[in-house]
């Protein structure tokens, strides 16, 4: 018998259903919740904290081994002077707005978007296109009420469409003249907003009982990779391309956090950092992706103002230049395929490119995986091209060379005017200025160098500097001879591609997209999370707590642990419906029953639980299956055609 099939969209996405399981069974929680809780700061409970080590697992084979990455653990605490090279003390920011009354504060561009959003919505009831949302939360009710059905002129609901798709493009003023000319004002107190200002978004400190070391909490990973390029780069024996790689916390002083996982002030970030020769961006694996569709959403669109997305493979994008070169379109790939995976549902998947007033200051190009869910489309990884901007500030602040030595297979030479100074004359002549007029004529341009020499040859030359002082140069002090260079080593400061993915709103999304209750029964919520992720991969239930049973949930337990397989034993006094259903919520995909047979014959039945179908077999039989199910060499299909279906009876004696 085949396996069942499920209508898993029987009931509608209820998102307080969801939120109600996930604080029954603790996936996660605000931290400090009997304190009265800070906003932004969540606490994992057993089955977060194991779905995310599972998502984190995952990431390390997909990206770490399999495509021999070299990881890293920097500090999460940096000094001052890191962040203010790196850019991030100066731009690191948001643009905030207070509630001209109350003083509450505001991300602007959320407010924007949150308000137009919900005039929409009142345009669309009053259309009769969208009927609103039943809710039960008072606070949402109050906010609801704000967005009532009221129609908008066709040319209104034009702007505000046109406004949206291109919102991340606007600068702090734009979005101060945005909320008066639409007259946007707080949705909680229905009070005017000030002007945008700029909000640093890290947390500052201090290194050292004195307080003399100012310090900060990194916002990201990326700069203890850059930092440590040249132990790295000998590491990997000085060849290039190569890519590391770093999973940890990272901080960033949310404006007002307000929507759960998706917007925390401390997260887990994974990053890399793939390093790559600036004049050959192809990658050697493209054409392994190159095949790969993906729903892409460029820039040129936006900037129009619709949000109209294209299905292209990543080899027509990286061709017509949609995406900038192979070695981008190669991470963005890896990307969709990684998330896809681990659960994400690809329809609500999609690659958008920032546009250039959202592009973070150290990028020339990136590209957001954002994955829809009950709040629209959320960014939860970003691909950026960085350029050599990091690499090469760092070498210019520290005198560090951040560079690789490549040794050419044929040297390169060349010819060029060279200035040949008679330096006692010229300390004699100039004294302090020495040093200052070396440099002048040492940067200066083979053109002028050529002049220089014409002009020396006829008595003297002169050469001014850009405060307008001027050097007269006679061939008593200098000569200008054309030499032949022969360069065996070329050097350059490599270029950086960096996926960066943010963990938690990966991991909430998935359990939006993983949601969804019996046809039969509304109330009996399930996670259909992969076996690859889920946080328990087997539920063992014996039919009752008598003690002839407890050998064999031994045995079965020994058997699975070490299959690799994680597996649970729940006995309690309960009914092993409701136990099973227990565990539906916690997302455990299979379910393995001990009952008399189990002693007698040596039998159990295995329980899939999107389908509730059971299949029977011996005790080896079924670990056998169950370990293929979880490593994912089979999928349920298979297994049922291995095991024969259970029929609800078993002749025992």
């Amino acid at each position: 018998m085949a396996a069942s099939v499920v209508n898993k969209t029987a009931h509608a996405f209820d998102k307080t259903r969801l939120e109600a399981l996930l604080n029954r069974r603790f996936f996660y929680a605000p931290a400090f919740e009997i304190y009265g809780g800070v906003a932004g700061l969540y606490d994992y409970g057993p089955p977060g904290s194991s779905l995310q080590a599972n998502i984190i697992s995952e990431w390390r084979k997909h990206f770490i081994i399999e495509e021999g990455m070299l990881e890293i653990d920097s500090t999460i605490m940096t000094p001052a002077p890191v962040f203010e090279t790196s850019g991030h003390v100066a731009r690191f920011a948001d643009w905030m707005v207070k509630d001209t009354k109350t003083g509450d504060v505001l991300r602007a561009d959320h407010l924007v978007g949150g308000v137009l959003e919900a005039r929409l919505a009142g345009d669309k009831e009053a259309r009769g296109q969208a009927a609103a949302p039943p809710s039960d939360d008072k606070k949402k009710k109050k906010k609801s009420a704000k967005a009532a059905a009221v129609k908008l002129d066709d040319d209104v609901v034009k702007e505000y469409e046109n406004i949206l798709a291109q919102l991340d493009n606007y600068t702090g003023p734009e979005l101060g003249e945005l909320c008066r000319k639409y007259k946007i004002n707080n949705p909680d107190t229905d009070n005017e907003v000030g002007e945008p200002q700029q909000f640093n978004l890290m947390f500052a400190s201090s290194i050292g009982p004195t307080g003399q070391h100012p310090g900060y909490l990194r916002p990201e990973t990326a700069q203890g990779h850059f930092l440590n390029f040249s132990r790295l780069l000998d590491f990997n024996n000085g060849r290039v391309p190569f890519a590391s790689a770093q999973i940890g916390r990272s901080f960033r002083n949310e404006i007002s956090p307000r929507a759960g996982l998706l917007r925390v002030r401390e997260f887990t970030m994974a990053e890399i950092e793939h390093y790559v020769d600036p004049s050959d961006k192809s990658h050697e694996r493209f054409a392994e992706v190159s095949s790969q569709v993906l729903t892409l959403l460029d820039r040129k669109v936006q900037e129009s103002g619709s949000s109209q997305t294209v299905q292209m493979t990543v080899g027509d994008a990286v061709k017509n230049g949609v995406i900038a070169n192979e070695t981008l379109g190669y991470f963005v790939a890896r990307i969709h395929q990684f998330l896809v995976k681990i659960g994400i549902n690809p329809e609500r998947l999609r690659f958008r490119q920032h546009m250039g007033n959202e592009m973070a200051h150290y990028a020339t190009d990136c590209w957001d995986a954002e994955i829809h869910n009950s709040t629209g489309w959320t960014e939860c990884v970003g691909c950026a091209d960085r350029a050599a901007y990091d690499l090469t500030v760092h070498s210019d602040k520290t005198g560090h060379p951040l560079v690789v030595r490549q040794a050419l297979k044929e040297p390169i030479v060349t010819e060029k005017e060279v200035a040949e100074w008679n330096k006692k004359a010229l300390g004699k002549t100039f004294k302090g200025d020495a040093g200052v007029l070396q440099k002048l004529v040492e940067e200066l341009p083979e053109s002028e160098l050529l002049r220089l020499k014409s002009e020396l040859t006829n008595g003297s030359t002169v050469v001014k500097s850009a405060d307008g002082k001027e050097f007269q140069l006679t061939p008593e002090l200098i000569t200008i001879e054309r030499k032949v260079f022969k360069q065996s080593i070329r050097e350059y400061t490599p270029n950086v591609i960096e996926p960066s993915f943010g963990l938690g709103r990966i991991l909430y999304t998935l359990l939006e997209h993983s949601f969804w209750a019996r046809e039969q029964d509304v109330e009996r919520g399930v996670l259909s999370l992969p076996p690859l992720v889920a946080p328990t991969k087997v539920l063992i239930v014996p039919l009752s707590a008598r003690e002839e049973f407890a050998p064999i949930v031994q045995e079965v337990s020994s058997k699975l642990r070490k299959a690799g397989v994680f597996s649970r034993v729940d006995d309690s006094n309960t009914s092993i419906g409701k136990r099973y259903a227990r565990n539906d919520e916690l997302g455990t995909p299979f379910g393995i029953t001990v009952d008399f047979a189990s002693v007698q014959k040596r039998t159990m039945t295995l329980r899939e639980r999107d389908t509730t179908d059971q299949r029977i077999g011996s005790i080896d039989e079924v670990i056998d299956v169950v370990s293929e199910l979880v490593q994912g060499n089979i999928t349920w299909a298979h297994a049922c055609e291995r095991l024969p279906a259970y029929d609800g009876v078993q002749a025992v004696e």
